[in-house]
């Protein structure tokens, strides 16, 4: 298939477009590089724009023969989306209405969209599945919880499907296709960690450590970036139906506490990571963790790196790699 995959450049985007050429596709990546990067680009075709510039984006996708789009484009702070809450919207619910219409102008009718597990809020089950309530208790799950349901609308009154993604933590890293994480300012715990221990970041802080876990700090499900671009390309290619809307968590359904996570990082370094224990950090639910069978049953996905020493090695494989050749 042809197909526009919007935020290729970034962290997610750019392991699912190589994901996606190694199956045989053809890749267009469109991408503002506002926090992408070039050096992630891979062999593809790049459209520069905005998706808040509907006109110029209808012009962009008009003619070009695209079967299907993949939308990973968003800003995606919780801190940020609190203090700027309408560039929020703006940008992510905006953008994506933007690239909705101008998809539908196009006449392209497959969407698979990047959504977050920080739709979900506080959880009121151990294992969170599609079903669960969605209370968002920040800017950014709101936003997205917006664009869920706006997309299910205009699934229901045309030929347009759509399937969201609902990540948990992605982390990890394609050492073979030399793609990482790299954000700025960067956010994640694993790369924070890693960065602290190579003297290449901040001293690294807990945000918290009284939650009601066994050891006191947040518990999450990290899922390799790798297993996230293989639920994608699963996704795209099973979008055979016209109208259809579709939602799935993808996790590995194991949760990790930051000390956990912590102590997988040292143990990829090989070294003991210091830390010092801030105040917790508004938004912040104190466990997540997925079930993910529906994206099994459904998409025929099942995640290939369910090990967190295997994730934290990667990503400081990743990290030196990082240091040496790019920064």
């Amino acid at each position: 298939m042809k197909l526009l995959v919007t935020g290729g450049a970034g962290y997610v985007g750019s392991h699912t477009v190589h994901a996606l050429l190694a199956q045989g596709h053809e890749v267009v990546i469109l991408d503002n590089l506002s926090t992408g990067h070039k050096w992630a680009l891979q062999d593809c075709e790049l459209i520069t724009i905005d998706l808040r510039d509907e006109t110029n984006l209808v012009r962009k996708l008009k003619g070009r023969g695209f079967e299907g789009v993949l939308h990973f484009a968003a800003k995606s702070l919780v801190g940020e989306s609190k203090n700027q809450p309408a560039m929020y919207y703006q940008n992510n619910v905006g953008g994506t209405t933007n690239l909705v219409r101008a998809m539908q102008a196009a006449d392209i009718q497959r969407l698979v969209f990047s959504s977050t597990a920080a739709i979900f809020g506080n959880p009121v089950s151990d294992l969170i599945d599609e079903a669960h309530p969605k209370t968002p208790i920040n800017v950014y799950g709101q936003t997205k919880v917006v664009v869920e349901q706006m997309l299910e609308a205009v699934t229901a009154s045309s030929d347009f499907s759509a399937t969201c993604l609902r990540y948990f933590n992605a982390a990890g890293a394609n050492n073979a296709a030399n793609l990482g994480e790299w954000h700025e300012p960067e956010t994640h715990l694993i790369p924070n960690a890693l960065r602290a221990a190579a003297g290449t970041g901040n001293p690294l802080t807990l945000f918290g450590d009284d939650y009601p876990t066994p050891d006191g700090t947040c518990i999450r499900d990290y899922i390799h970036v790798d297993d996230l671009a293989s639920a994608h390309v699963a996704a795209i290619d099973t979008m055979t139906e016209s109208g259809v809307f579709g939602t799935y968590n993808l996790g590995n359904g194991n949760g990790y506490s930051v000390k956990e996570v912590i102590a997988a990082c040292e143990k990829a370094v090989g070294s003991e990571i210091p830390f010092t224990i801030g105040p917790r950090r508004e938004g912040d639910p104190a466990t997540l963790v997925a079930s993910s069978q529906k994206a099994r049953d459904e998409l025929g996905w099942t995640p290939s790196h369910d090990s967190i020493d295997e994730i934290a090695q990667s990503a400081w494989n990743w990290e030196c790699y990082r240091r040496d050749t790019l920064a």
